[in-house]
């Protein structure tokens, strides 16, 4: 399998099938590409190279199988490798699983735009009452998801799933713009920040040279990332 990733300071969609693909624990080959680079935009319009994901990223390649988006790759995943790699086991945890993956992967339009994704920053942000209704629901759904079924680990159920991979990149975005979240909060940020895996990705973005201006403070318009 290969997957192609933007940006790991910025692309949150690509961090989000990345830990997919490193929870299935099958081989892949990954490839990043800076999104805000002409090669990226040249690579977009070549026939057939990132077809039919219409240049998007992540985009994962098995065989002939193209699968974008990364809820799409996460769930083409767990049709490989079991379910139960990536969803909590019990009916009730994995409904409110699914339901809490779908609602990030729909919803939180103004965090996003007022608080694009930026590893490497460690600023401070007028927040919009939108972004801080987004915040407020966000750490509702964490408090439920702990206090129901989080008995077995440190993770929104219990051990590390989905739902983690999903809420990484709000984790790091809280991190980056010094949001005040209450105790059980901060302890889910600091298991879930010092993974092995995110710890790497994490890495990885801090190294990265590339910069767009876009989303950095004062010029981020819309976090598409």
């Amino acid at each position: 399998m290969k997957l192609i990733i933007g940006n790991k300071n910025y692309s949150s969609w690509s961090l989000r099938g990345w830990l997919a693909c490193k929870q299935s624990g099958l081989s892949f080959e990954e490839l990043t590409v800076n999104i805000d680079g002409d090669d990226w935009q040249a690579m977009k319009r070549q026939d057939g190279a990132f077809q039919p994901s219409a240049g998007k990223v992540p985009v994962l390649w098995d065989g002939e199988v193209v699968v974008w988006d990364s809820l799409a790759i996460l769930e083409f995943l767990a049709d490989k490798v079991g379910r139960d790699r990536f969803w909590p086991k019990p009916d009730d945890a994995r409904a409110m699983a699914r339901s809490m993956v779908a609602e990030m992967h729909s919803s939180y339009l103004a965090l996003r735009r007022n608080c694009p994704m930026n590893i490497r920053a460690r600023v401070a942000v007028d927040l919009t009452d939108e972004t801080k209704g987004d915040i407020v629901r966000i750490l509702g759904l964490w408090a439920e998801a702990r206090a129901r079924f989080g008995k077995g680990g440190p993770f929104l159920f219990g051990t590390f799933s989905a739902a983690d991979i999903f809420y990484a990149p709000i984790v790091s975005r809280f991190l980056t713009y010094g949001i005040g979240v209450p105790g059980f909060a901060q302890a889910y940020m600091q298991a879930l920040w010092e993974h092995d895996w995110v710890q790497q990705w994490v890495e990885a973005a801090t190294a990265e040279q590339w910069t767009i201006s876009q989303f950095e403070v004062g010029g981020a318009k819309g976090a598409g990332a």
